[in-house]
């Protein structure tokens, strides 16, 4: 009997190290991910990779993707859907200049990662998601990790969430054939705004700036996205 309870000691012990190991991988992890993907590629903001540092990915995948979270690659999501790459996450985030006093809107909740990250830098996060278990999953996600100042809502993220405009910032984390003049309508006086825009061959970032009801448009980055759908799945 006294041997059984040394084994289960010495179990429970191993069990705590790995438990401390884990944290620690993780940490190192993130931390090597700002350092050689997000930082070596210019993003120079420290309030973003400060960001960056502190939310942690692997608690915004499926669990048995967490040791791939930090990964230079997107990873995929229920209801066959994708978390962006880091670093696409970062740039898209420091193109909006993001500061404390902001009110952000998000267009493709997903799992919360993008969330989280403009939470730690903006007063307020309103993010829409149309898919009903991803919202879930979000919800769950964000409110593990203790993010409090973040609010979603399960429905088609075409026409915004007008009852709570204007926005400071909008981050579009789904490609639209064209810029839906709703959000563009919810864009607070010198509100910045990026959405990947589909053509015929590819997708591009496009970044626009509201300047006294004057918008300007920049093209900034070829990229990737899962395509904005309505709730009864049609493209945008």
């Amino acid at each position: 009997m006294r041997l059984l309870e040394v084994d289960i000691n010495a179990r429970i012990s191993f069990d705590n190290r790995m438990i401390f190991d884990r944290k620690h991988s993780y940490t190192d992890m993130r931390n090597r991910m700002v350092d050689t993907q997000i930082a070596a590629r210019g993003i120079r903001n420290p309030l973003i990779l400060n960001a960056m540092r502190n939310v942690e990915r692997h608690r915004f995948v499926p669990e048995k993707l967490g040791w791939q979270a930090y990964s230079d690659y997107p990873l995929p999501l229920p209801g066959g859907q994708t978390i962006s790459q880091p670093y696409i996450v970062a740039f898209m985030t420091d193109a909006v200049e993001p500061t404390e006093n902001d009110r952000a809107l998000e267009i493709g909740t997903g799992s919360g990662y993008q969330s989280a990250v403009l939470a730690e830098l903006c007063k307020t996060v309103h993010s829409i998601e149309v898919q009903p278990e991803l919202a879930e999953y979000a919800c769950k996600n964000l409110a593990a990790t203790g993010y409090t100042n973040v609010f979603v809502k399960h429905t088609d993220g075409y026409n915004g969430w007008k009852n709570e405009a204007p926005f400071d910032i909008i981050i579009v984390t789904c490609a639209a054939a064209e810029i839906p003049e709703p959000l563009t309508n919810q864009l607070a006086n010198g509100g910045r705004m990026i959405i990947p825009v589909e053509s015929s061959w590819c997708q591009e970032l496009v970044l626009i700036k509201n300047k006294d009801g004057k918008l300007t448009r920049k093209h900034v980055l070829p990229v990737r996205f899962v395509p904005m759908i309505s709730q009864n799945g049609i493209k945008y």
